[in-house]
């Protein structure tokens, strides 16, 4: 175990990341978790068994499995001990574990964790305190909303972003774009909302949006959401159908729906369509029909974006939420109307590989990708993953096998570990060194002429 590859596993999530160490617990396998940790140095399997020891009681133990990653004095473990020390009630100990010392209180990031283990052990004024000489950045002014949330402050805190937010307007005043602190503007609004002073907080913000008192589409954003959640819908509807509609006319919108205006709500996007065929308007509203189970006329308001060489705005937005309904996904991918779209191929061929597999016809899947293999990096790792999602677990465990690949024995863990051999799936996953070694390797690896590698990634 050393810091270096320590760091290396949480920079690039390395080892047994936290999904596959969620997969272990999921299934009952704590002590497995446990041992990999400490035979392995897996930081993911410490962090996350420390969290779950914690949730049963068994603090000693949790501090047990981080300490030899504390004793490095690696800092993400050294938070994750005072977190254990915390939650076991041994305060002090924990505050004194992480407490930054003059150099540390120069950096915003420490004194922004420390702030926020001081509120959770109950230290609000001192966490306030701690964070009042950065409240230059914008970043820790909402660091500073956002800890103190019910803690009984509001009255304080909005006095210290009071004179960051009258800076803020002055510089706006000469020019929308002098000042890159707006966002305490929003911040403001925020804290009058939490204070129940909801109208003062439309009225303020209101003002800076009249006036243009503000740079960013954030800052309107914000004012929309804040109408719509005290229903202000009249003057939502006025910023919406302005100058203002391809910002906040979703907005409107979904504040229809919520009080129960639903055809409405198509009815002004439909209109917005037709007046001003924005790709915006049409991602809201196929992406709306789709959640309320019209397949048909979502892919019909989507369609036009469909053969573009982005394919994020329209068709993929369809395509997400239905990977855990397969019957729909293969419908909308085979619909006539879902053309091929340049540049995307591989999307195409896995969305519909996948969700043939995912419908157990496992031999039309892999026909898709033996027909197609080009776009595919390692089209045998595809067939891998197609294989266990269609359940063919034997089969998907034989293809891995003979890759022999560390890329190959990674996804091997969850097809062992879904056929009840957890151990052996955490023996057969590649140790942090060695799949260091495959991506450094895969790094001098020159690329093809269409941009992939070479060679397969592990």
């Amino acid at each position: 175990m050393n810091i270096d590859d320590l760091s290396w596993q949480v920079g690039n999530y390395g080892g047994l990341p936290p999904r596959k160490v969620d997969l272990l617990l999921e299934r009952g396998h704590l002590n497995l978790v446990i041992q990999a940790a400490e035979e392995r140095a897996e930081w993911f399997c410490a962090e996350r068994v420390a969290q779950e020891l914690c949730l049963r009681g068994a603090f000693g133990r949790a501090i047990e499995v981080v300490e030899p990653f504390a004793a490095l004095g690696w800092r993400p473990a050294l938070w994750a001990k005072a977190n254990v020390l915390l939650r076991a009630g041994r305060t002090g100990e924990a505050l004194d574990l992480v407490r930054p010392d003059e150099e540390g209180r120069t950096s915003e990031s420490v004194c922004r964790n420390f702030a926020e283990l001081l509120v959770r052990a109950g230290h609000v004024d001192e966490a306030i305190d701690l964070l009042v000489p950065h409240l230059g950045g914008w970043w820790i002014r909402s660091v500073l909303v956002e800890i103190t949330e019910g803690q009984g402050r509001d009255e304080r805190v909005l006095e210290l972003i009071a004179p960051h937010a009258g800076t803020a307007r002055q510089a706006l005043e000469k020019s929308r774009w002098a000042s890159n602190d707006e966002g305490v503007l929003v911040l403001q609004a925020r804290m009058l909302e939490r204070m129940n002073r909801a109208d003062e907080a439309i009225r303020v913000l209101g003002t800076d949006i009249a006036v243009k008192r503000y740079g960013t589409q954030n800052t309107l954003t914000a004012y929309a959401e804040l109408l719509s959640r005290h229903g202000r819908l009249d003057d939502l509807r006025e910023l919406a159908t302005g100058e203002h509609a391809h910002t906040v006319l979703d907005i409107f919108a979904g504040a229809l729906r919520d009080c129960g205006r639903a055809d409405e709500a198509e009815t002004v996007m439909r209109e917005a369509i037709a007046a001003d065929d924005w790709v915006g308007y049409r991602a809201w509203l196929s992406v709306t029909l789709l959640q309320d189970g019209r397949l048909d006329d979502a892919i019909a308001v989507a369609e036009p974006g469909f053969s573009w060489y982005d394919c994020s705005n329209l068709l993929a937005p369809l395509v997400y939420p239905l990977f855990d309904r397969p019957e729909e996904l293969l419908y909308l991918l085979d619909h006539p109307l879902t053309v091929p779209h340049h540049g995307h191929e591989e999307f195409r061929y896995w969305w519909k590989a996948f969700a043939l597999a995912s419908l157990g016809r496992a031999e039309e899947a892999l026909a898709v990708v033996d027909a197609h293999p080009d776009p595919f990096n390692d089209p045998r790792l595809v067939r891998a993953e197609l294989l266990s999602t269609a359940g063919h677990l034997t089969q998907a465990e034989a293809e891995l096998r003979d890759l022999g690949t560390v890329k190959a024995r990674e996804d091997l863990f969850e097809v062992l570990v879904k056929q009840g051999r957890a151990a052996e799936a955490v023996t057969a996953h590649p140790a942090v060194t060695e799949q260091r070694a495959a991506r450094a390797k895969t790094a001098s690896v020159p690329l093809r002429e269409d941009g992939y590698s070479a060679e397969p990634p592990f």
